[in-house]
């Protein structure tokens, strides 16, 4: 893995969206990671307006309540449920689909049952040469997941419960219909050529919207694949540094975030069959390392080094966005957010999840400081329960090799400065 220095001087903009000219590209370089501030951390609300994170991104304004207990929040308990697989290694990500959980150890993807948290499989075991999987996804029946050696694995469940792997992209028929034709080659290095369609380094995320599967990498490209055929469609160079997240809203809009401290956001003109560069998003300070979009898609989160979650919202119908304001708390570098209903949550190097209310005025409270990781929090997920609608359940992943799992209810109660507001309450044994 190739890994780059941070440096914690990194310019500022003061435009939070800049148009920028359509071209997409492709990309003959290789990306890098970048690594997070050494700041101390302060997880007590009451803490939270001496906590250095509060002097990051002066321009931009705090969304949130310091004291959510004076709006009549409060955390009554909290107990948790741990998975530790064996051998322990750092849980590199995690991902939900239906009742199962899959979580990647290194090159090894654990499948479990979320209720019982019993092991049910384990596939990519033999796959070591693949590297760590970055990212996990899920597309008509079928498991992508996103690796350090440059591919995007397809696995099938069979009906006797296990899993199958069915290609590696890009596809052997991609592969063999374009090699022929200089055209189809870019420079990767000097003297060295790749076709297009193949990424040359760590494959960092993966992002789904109806039949198109949309990856970013640390080669600076995004490449969009038909489900369906598993072709590659488009490749664009889209960053000047690492791609270190990408999501995709409703109507097909693309987010990615880099190590070039952007987000940059795509989408296709009316008419157009080619994705195109929309607008730039400029206000980190350092490499943005995850993103997050509410229900709707009006609202974009992003997580970066710099300590900060920016809150981006929709000016108008257009795919332009603005920042609105930042979330301040989490003492190190944001790594992982996810958004369930009026609920963000945030992973840190700092070793805490933090779960973040919308309020009135889009203003945000953290309603909850989850803490019992050892090591930073790389991933996250957040779903509601299907038979209680006041149940979510959350589950992080850490690099100390840990998967913890958070049932929470929400209830509602009068506050001070509004008519209702939510109360978190935890309890779940630990199995």
């Amino acid at each position: 893995m190739k890994v780059g220095s941070w440096l914690p001087t990194c310019l500022t903009s003061d435009d939070s969206a800049i148009p920028f000219p359509r071209s997409p590209s492709h990309s003959d370089n290789r990306g890098s990671t970048t690594s997070s501030s050494n700041s101390s951390s302060d997880t007590s609300y009451g803490g939270l307006h001496t906590n250095p994170s509060l002097q990051t991104l002066p321009s931009v304004p705090s969304l949130q309540y310091l004291f959510p207990e004076t709006l009549g929040s409060s955390v009554s308990h909290v107990t948790v449920t741990s998975i530790k697989p064996r051998p322990e290694h750092p849980i590199t990500c995690i991902a939900v689909q239906g009742n199962l959980l899959y979580a990647a150890s290194i090159n090894e993807v654990n499948v479990y049952d979320r209720q019982t948290s019993a092991l049910l499989d384990v596939f990519n075991s033999q796959g070591s040469s693949s590297g760590s999987v970055k990212s996990i996804t899920f597309c008509d029946g079928k498991i992508f997941t996103a690796h350090q050696d440059c591919k995007i694995r397809v696995w099938q469940l069979t009906m006797a419960k296990k899993y199958n792997f069915l290609t590696a992209l890009p596809t052997v028929n991609d592969r063999l219909r374009r090699f022929i034709l200089p055209k189809n080659y870019v420079n990767e290095r000097r003297h060295v050529k790749r076709l297009w369609i193949e990424h040359a380094d760590a494959v960092t995320g993966l992002a789904v919207n109806k039949c198109l599967i949309y990856s970013v990498s640390w080669d600076k490209t995004l490449k969009i694949w038909r489900a369906s055929d598993m072709r590659c469609l488009q490749s664009i160079k889209a960053h000047n540094d690492a791609i270190n997240a990408v999501t995709v809203s409703g109507d097909a809009t693309v987010y990615t975030g880099s190590a070039d401290r952007r987000i940059r956001v795509w989408a296709k003109s009316t008419g157009e069959k080619q994705y195109s560069l929309m607008a730039t998003l400029e206000k980190h300070k350092s490499a943005v390392n995850a993103l997050a979009l509410n229900a709707d898609g009006s609202v974009l989160f992003s997580g970066a080094c710099d300590r900060s979650i920016l809150v981006w919202e929709r000016e108008d119908s257009s795919n332009y966005m603005a920042v609105t304001g930042a979330l301040r708390g989490h003492g190190k570098a944001i790594l992982c957010l996810t958004n369930v209903s009026d609920l963000l949550m945030s992973g840190s190097t700092d070793q805490t999840v933090r779960i973040w209310q919308r309020g009135v005025e889009g203003k945000y409270w953290c309603l909850a400081v989850l803490e019992g990781h050892l090591k930073p929090v790389k991933s996250l997920t957040a779903v509601k329960d299907e038979e209680e609608s006041d149940v979510i359940w959350i589950s992080s992943g850490s690099l100390d090799g840990e998967i913890r799992t958070w049932k929470v209810w929400l209830s509602k109660h009068s506050s001070p400065s509004s008519s209702t507001t939510n109360i978190l309450k935890w309890t779940l044994g630990i199995n």
